[in-house]
Order: structure tokens, then sequence, then C-alpha cells
């Protein structure tokens, strides 16, 4: 079956999607016909290539990528995206919206007085950074009635959520926090038809890894437990956010999916 049109006039929504897990979902979805929007921050400078590597996912599968740099963390930034968005896309279109925003401090608990320690606020701000604005944009679309009948909401967490990682706690918090939330929205969203679900990645070499202290080594070791060899790549990912997307998903709610070629199971 050809199913490179299977969403065609359907809309994605991916926070967080100028790079990495985000991008490579866009890249996935818009190959099978859907339309995107994509909201993320980056300098004027970033910005500009960001925006050609838009346009020519839109031109090579004759869909449309709407970029918004914007801040997702507000309601100034939200109620610009909505007015935005839904003058151009019009409502109840929406079948996917995507967390992957990578925005938080990576601090040890203590460090001596120094400055870098992390603090409750540091903590506070990873937390809604990387979880609960999730809430809020959902709410926000199911306010507006923006999403399609047996539409997706999909978070992304990680193995760090539940394991040590050097600087890692605030964030490692935030992934608790997401994955705690995501159980709640795939009860309580249900009334909307509404399935929510968590993909924990394995090890991946993006730009947010690279911030994390050791991630060298964390790369190595992730690649000696894979058992296929290799670490987890964006397009892994963006496959099951695809497949989640389908039909033969529809069952699937409330679950957090091991996306990492068993690198779990070591």
């Amino acid at each position: 079956m050809d199913t490179t049109l299977q969403f065609k006039g359907l809309w994605a929504i991916i926070l967080g999607g100028s790079g990495g897990f985000g991008f490579a979902s866009a890249e996935k979805l818009a190959a099978h016909g859907m339309n995107v929007a994509v909201v993320y921050r980056e300098m004027a400078a970033a910005d500009k290539q960001v925006r050609q590597r838009f346009a020519h996912l839109a031109a090579k599968n004759n869909v449309e990528v709407l970029p918004f740099n914007i801040n997702a963390l507000t309601d100034d930034g939200r109620t610009a995206f909505m007015n935005q968005f839904s003058a151009k896309a019009g409502y109840g279109n929406v079948k996917v919206l995507v967390h992957a925003i990578a925005r938080g401090n990576l601090k040890s608990l203590t460090s001596a007085g120094d400055e870098s320690t992390l603090t409750a606020e540091d903590i506070e701000l990873t937390t809604y950074a990387m979880s609960n604005s999730l809430l809020d944009w959902a709410n926000l679309l199911i306010g507006k009635k923006m999403f399609v009948e047996n539409a997706r909401i999909i978070g992304l967490t990680s193995e760090g959520s539940h394991k040590y990682w050097d600087g890692y706690a605030a964030v490692s918090m935030a992934k608790a926090s997401l994955e705690s939330l995501c159980t709640y929205m795939a009860v309580e969203y249900s009334k909307f038809k509404i399935n929510t679900n968590v993909i924990q990645a394995g090890i991946t070499d993006t730009f947010s890894l690279r911030k994390i202290p050791g991630h060298d080594q964390l790369i190595d070791m992730a690649t000696k437990r894979n058992p296929y060899g290799r670490i987890t790549q964006p397009q892994d990912v963006a496959k099951v956010v695809y497949l989640l997307c389908t039909d033969e998903a529809n069952w699937i709610n409330g679950s957090i999916i091991h996306v990492d070629g068993g690198e779990h199971c070591r």
C-alpha cells in the first residue's frame, strides 16, 4: 500500500523541532504527507539556516512546513503561535503534538558553594521546559478544538530519568515528571479520543546530549551495551513517532516505549 499521502491534510505540531528528534520527526511525517508546524528557539544566524531546511523539506514532500521561532514556554509565545497557526491551518486537523523541547540546567547538586550548584529554581525551570509545558500546550489545543479524532500526544524521555548521570539531576526530575504527567494525560484525555505515550530513546548523539558532562562516556557505554553495537539515531525515534500516528496504533495509550535496539536490556 502506498502510504506516501496517508496523512494528507493533517498537521503535526512539533515543540523543539529545529534539530535532533524533533527535526527527524518532521522529516518522517512530511514524507507521509503530513503538514508540520515547528516551534523552536534559535538566534537570527541559525534561524536562517533552519528555515532553509524547512523550506527544502516542504518542497521535497509537497507539504506545508510552518516555522515558528518563538518562546514555547510563555503564554505570549503560545498565543502568537495559535493566532498564526489557526489562520493558516484552520481548526480540527492536528493529528499529533510532539514534545521534544530540550532546555534545562546541567549542574551538580552540590559544588562547595560554587555558582554552578543546582538550585530549586533551576529544577523548576527545567521541569517546566521539559515536562509541564506539554500540559499547557495540550490544553490550549484541546480548548481551541485543534485536534482531530484519534489524535496523538508524544513525549520524549530518557534512561536518565531513573539512572544517575553526571549533572543530569534537574533533567532527570523533569523526565520523571513527564512520564507521570503522560500517564494521567493518557487516562483523562481519552474522553477526547487522544492517545498519549512517551518514547524512551536510547543514547543518541544530538546537540543536547553533547551538553551533558561525560557525554563521550555515555556514547561509548551505550555502544557496548546495545545488542546491535550502535547508538540510537534520531531517525530511529522518528519512525516510531510515525508508527504511533497510524491507525494500527490506536490501542497504544499510556505507554513508555523503548526505542533503543534493546540497549535497556543490559
